[in-house]
């Protein structure tokens, strides 16, 4: 199946290179040139992957992300942007953004971001497929918590736990191995991506706050576990 693709860019020029080069990949290309024009498409059609400009007329990318991840579309998203300090990059990690490239970028490397963006989902799919123990209704079950895979919901106790979408996607992603251990890096890479090598203090601070809202208790964590000098596991059973 052909992936379909929003492009969310004011600069018509940078734009239409996406889109050529996009197609080029036998991928279908939507346009956009503010970001409210590309919320409102988003909202309308389910996309593969979308690329979202951070600076955009009518509405910025970040609120885009944002507003998108709340309303529960985790589509995945590539953020481009002018800025190149690691507070803006954080920024756009933080709110719900899955990758992130700077301008003036390499064509060929937006295609291999986007391709990596692709091949994650499908890669977190199958994973579920072949390690998860669903029950009937699409749900893992560790003692006190249940995660709804299909509608990304988490309940501990009976109780609604709200997560953000990296969230809940570093919790679905060790949850699918429960007792594996595993390092920041590599968490980072299967969460967030190989390209944010370099920001292991971002899966810590991910971790604390599931702890914060899994937990009884953060300092004995029951779910969420730190193996010391190596990195973190889940639930070991």
């Amino acid at each position: 199946m052909t992936a379909h693709i929003l492009v969310v860019e004011d600069q018509q020029d940078i734009s239409a290179l996406i889109a050529v080069n996009l197609e080029s990949l036998n991928f279908s290309v939507t346009q956009a040139h503010s970001g409210l024009k590309g919320f409102e498409l988003a909202q309308q059609a389910r996309f593969d992957a979308i690329v979202l400009d951070i600076m955009l007329p009518d509405m910025n990318g970040l609120d885009v992300c944002q507003h998108l991840r709340q309303q529960g579309d985790h589509t995945p998203i590539l953020m481009l942007t002018a800025r190149k300090t690691e507070a803006d990059r954080v920024v756009g990690l933080e709110v719900g953004a899955d990758d992130y490239l700077t301008k003036p970028f390499s064509v060929r490397e937006l295609q291999a971001r986007i391709k990596a963006l692709l091949r994650r989902v499908s890669f977190h799919e199958n994973a579920r497929q072949d390690h998860s123990e669903e029950d009937s209704d699409g749900c893992l079950n560790f003692g006190e918590l249940s995660i709804d895979i299909h509608k990304r919901q988490v309940q501990v106790r009976g109780k609604p736990i709200p997560l953000t979408a990296k969230e809940f996607d570093l919790l679905l992603y060790m949850a699918n191995y429960p007792g594996k251990v595993f390092t920041r890096e590599q968490l980072l890479n299967a969460v967030w991506g190989y390209q944010h090598n370099g920001y292991e203090h971002t899966v810590n601070s991910h971790i604390n706050r599931l702890r914060a809202k899994l937990e009884q208790n953060s300092a004995e964590p029951e779910y969420v576990l730190t193996v010391w000098g190596v990195g973190y596991k889940f639930y070991d059973c």
